[in-house]
């Protein structure tokens, strides 16, 4: 099927309703071709693949109820599992265990021809793929393809909770059976033993009788813009599949991807990932996983976003110690405060206090924790629990799990009055 765009005026205008028609077109994911001569005549022509004719279809069998608000019409954030009716991976295939590649080599700071490929061998044969039957009524339709890595030598495979767990409305209506196929093609079954729904995370276990290959964790936090990464899984149940980019952003907000609910932070690359990719691992040049691809922006293509490993490594810590992720809740909207904000709300409002950094708390919710503690908005939190801060994360880092403890907070208020506050974190309502 094709489309002709027909000749247009020599004008500015109708040079640029050419443009905007060709990029209306372009987003049909078909293939595009633009000719043009000295007279300005252009034409374009559309040619939509057979496969992808059907995208609408393969959509509208993805579940509708995810562990996260999705704004189809402004961001367009998909998560990366795919959607295919095929059976299950054979079981007849050899049962040599692998291990991790390791070369003994130290890392190098120059960028050669065998880096990308040293540091994807190493991580490679933890890598596996999962496979969860979907069906109605008891009759399997298909199945849904994500994928995992091993992150122990007794088979604790690390993934996206949206992979392994139906959710339904805000809770997790039912675990499924997983099939997990690894790189040297054994197959085994999986149960999920711990599922985030905020976080996007699970863990799924195997039990295998020989050791397993385990992948090495990085730090999500020395990761700069502009770093190599490699994304590894399986995009379209394409399996052993890697490709890479580099590190676009390293605290992109959920807010900034028209996310709702909690505040969470994401790992953005252009590293090429698709439906299929989601829990598989994101990798440095050294070989060690720094996060967990978990969405791409369908509207756009470099646009993709995984889950950093520090926070994965305290979301597991939670999961060890109470089988789940304790979440304290004061009810403030806080908001980071530097020297180029400060100045503009005392240019707004003189009465505003004398303060160099802190967290501006804007917003405190009616009955909360925060609330009955005293806070107003316009606090600026420039101590918490006897520390000094200026970050949220900082603030989240000390509350980490104390629910019911009482918190001082030394908070200035306008005209630099200063107010100490007790707060008494709660747990925060997972519904919420």
């Amino acid at each position: 099927m094709s489309y002709f765009l027909t000749r247009l005026a020599h004008s500015g205008c109708a040079r640029s309703s050419l443009i905007r028609a060709i990029a209306i077109a372009a987003t049909g994911s078909g293939l595009l071709y633009f000719n043009g001569d000295a007279n300005l005549r252009a034409s374009a022509t559309v040619h939509i693949p057979e496969r992808l004719r059907d995208w609408r279809l393969l959509c509208e069998l993805y579940p509708r109820n995810l562990p996260f608000s999705l704004d189809h019409g402004l961001s367009g954030i998909i998560p990366l599992y795919s959607y295919k009716v095929s059976p299950a991976p054979s079981s007849d295939v050899p049962k040599e265990a692998s291990g991790v590649v390791d070369d003994g080599a130290k890392p190098c700071d120059c960028l050669g021809r065998d880096t990308i490929a040293n540091a994807a061998a190493k991580v490679g044969p933890a890598v596996v793929n999962l496979s969860i039957s979907q069906g109605v009524y008891g009759m399997t339709t298909g199945k849904s393809i994500g994928s995992g890595t091993l992150i122990d030598k007794d088979g604790t495979i690390l993934t996206c909770a949206h992979v392994v767990v139906d959710f339904q409305g805000l809770r997790s209506s039912s675990i499924r059976k997983v099939d997990v196929t690894l790189q040297d093609g054994r197959t085994f079954e999986g149960r999920v033993v711990n599922a985030d729904l905020h976080s996007d995370i699970a863990l799924v276990k195997i039990n295998s009788k020989t050791p397993l290959p385990a992948a090495k964790f990085g730090c999500s936090s020395n990761l700069r813009p502009g770093e190599w990464v490699l994304a590894m899984g399986c995009p379209l149940s394409l399996q052993n599949t890697v490709t890479a980019g580099i590190v676009s952003c390293v605290d992109r907000k959920s807010s900034d991807l028209g996310l709702g609910g909690m505040r969470r932070e994401y790992l953005q690359t252009d590293c090429a990932v698709n439906r299929g990719n989601s829990g598989g691992p994101l990798v440095n040049i050294d070989g060690e996983v720094v996060g967990v691809n978990s969405m791409k922006m369908i509207a756009a293509d470099g646009l993709s976003f995984a889950v950093p490993i520090d926070s994965v490594c305290k979301i597991i810590e939670h999961f060890k110690k109470s089988g789940r992720v304790v979440r304290p809740w004061l009810g403030l909207k806080m908001i980071d405060l530097n020297e180029m904000i400060i100045a503009q709300l005392k240019e707004r409002d003189p009465s505003f206090p004398n303060v160099s950094k802190g967290i501006l708390v804007p917003m405190v919710t009616p009955g909360s924790p925060g609330d009955r503690a005293g806070f107003r908005p316009g606090d600026v939190v420039i101590q918490f629990d006897g520390k000094p801060v200026e970050r949220i994360k900082e603030v989240v880092e000390i509350m980490e799990d104390r629910v019911g403890t009482p918190i001082e907070v030394l908070v200035k208020r306008a005209r630099d009055k200063v107010a100490k506050l007790t707060v008494i974190p709660e747990e925060s309502n997972p519904d919420l």
